[in-house]
């Protein structure tokens, strides 16, 4: 895998298949030629008009293989393994909430979660686009 192959302008596949779990675990996180095209589409949709708006934008968990997906307790049919899903750094409740709008009104997602631990008191936004179907623009707070 090439890691500094750019998806887009701004986001590298190095960033969007990096994972402290699977580096500890060593878990192999490598795309496929389709999951990489996924993600090119998932950042040239939504992550880079973030980005444009926003400006740095950090990517917390991207694409996942079946083997890191499984180690860190993902949904057993999520995104993540196509490549359709990013989950995306919020600093605090106020810019997510903007993000999180921006998002729902300026461009074409799937799925668009602002989600919150409340036991570990920190939260991101899960945002994901796929073009096997229509995009839901389902957007929903997630605040376990």
């Amino acid at each position: 895998m090439e890691d500094n192959k750019m998806l887009s302008e701004h986001f590298s596949l190095e960033e969007m298949t990096r994972s402290g779990v699977a580096i500890r675990m060593r878990i192999d996180n490598n795309p496929d030629e389709e999951q990489v095209e996924n993600m090119r589409q998932l950042c040239r949709n939504v992550l880079e008009p973030v980005r444009r708006r926003f400006g740095v934008t950090r990517i917390t968990s991207g694409f996942r293989s079946q083997a890191l997906n499984a180690a860190v307790g993902g949904a057993p049919d999520s995104q993540h393994l196509r490549g359709e899903a990013a989950d995306l750094h919020i600093s605090n409740m106020e810019v997510g909430r903007k993000v999180f709008d921006f998002i729902r009104l300026h461009t074409d997602f799937d799925q668009l979660l602002f989600e919150r631990r409340i036991k570990g008191g920190y939260w991101w936004l899960h945002v994901s686009f796929t073009t096997r179907r229509p995009n839901r623009h389902q957007a929903m707070l997630d605040w376990r």
